[in-house]
């Protein structure tokens, strides 16, 4: 009898663990969705290519977030051009349209590299000239890992603010076009690769999983381009 009640209460005990176990993980995927549902994601539709969807890092770089989705909500983008491509580097857009001509653009905003995210293979960073903060409206999107482009104590870097989670094989694409110099301009794609809208969209709920996946399947060096 003594050993039946000792049994019942083993099982007792192995079954609240096990609840205590579920609620634990129900709860870890609670938060895991709703930092996901924290940030803000943006899909970007490229003419002749497809769409390409960005998750944004709100939370950590929120300036520069809040200045590329002040662009993204007026329609800026809308018929621009990736007007530099490197293959093995990036590709630089959201300044020029197909004539290139540059658009009016906002003020300059300060740069967020020292907190934003690395420039790892599939991550948007704000383009910009030698001065740290003059990033307005350009973006890049890295296709190698260009770590050297993040700050450090001898650079001011490039503020890395967000991650392509579908559509990389459509960036990859872009970035193996054939360029040419015009008009000033090098590394000119000879057919304008065209922006036709960047709109707000829901964050897929895989999200983390994808930017794993991401990080890890291009881990090459990159050669060392200014952007500009």
């Amino acid at each position: 009898a003594e050993e039946s009640r000792a049994g019942q209460g083993t099982a007792r005990t192995n079954a609240t663990m096990m609840m205590k176990r579920g609620v634990l993980a129900m709860a870890l995927a609670a938060l895991a969705n709703t930092a996901a549902a924290d940030n803000t994601c943006v899909a970007m539709s490229i003419a002749d290519y497809g769409v390409v969807t960005i998750e944004l890092a709100d939370d950590q770089t929120p300036v520069t977030v809040a200045n590329f989705l002040e662009y993204v909500d007026s329609d800026f983008y809308d018929g621009l051009i990736f007007h530099r491509v490197i293959e093995n580097f990036m590709i630089q857009g959201g300044g020029y349209t197909s004539d290139l001509k540059e658009k009016k653009t906002n003020a300059a905003i300060v740069n967020e590299a020292s907190v934003g995210l690395s420039n790892t293979y599939g991550t948007i960073s704000m383009a910009r000239t030698s001065d740290p903060n003059s990033a307005t409206d350009q973006f890049f999107i890295n296709t190698v890992d260009n770590t050297f482009l993040d700050y450090s104590k001898s650079s001011d870097g490039y503020a890395a603010f967000g991650t392509v989670t579908d559509g990389m094989d459509l960036v990859m694409a872009i970035s193996e076009v054939k360029t040419h110099t015009t008009n000033g301009f090098s590394d000119v794609p000879k057919t304008s690769i065209v922006i036709e809208s960047v709109e707000r969209t829901t964050c897929a709920d895989a999200v983390t999983s994808a930017k794993k996946s991401l990080r890890k399947a291009h881990a090459r060096v990159a050669p060392r381009h200014p952007v500009h």
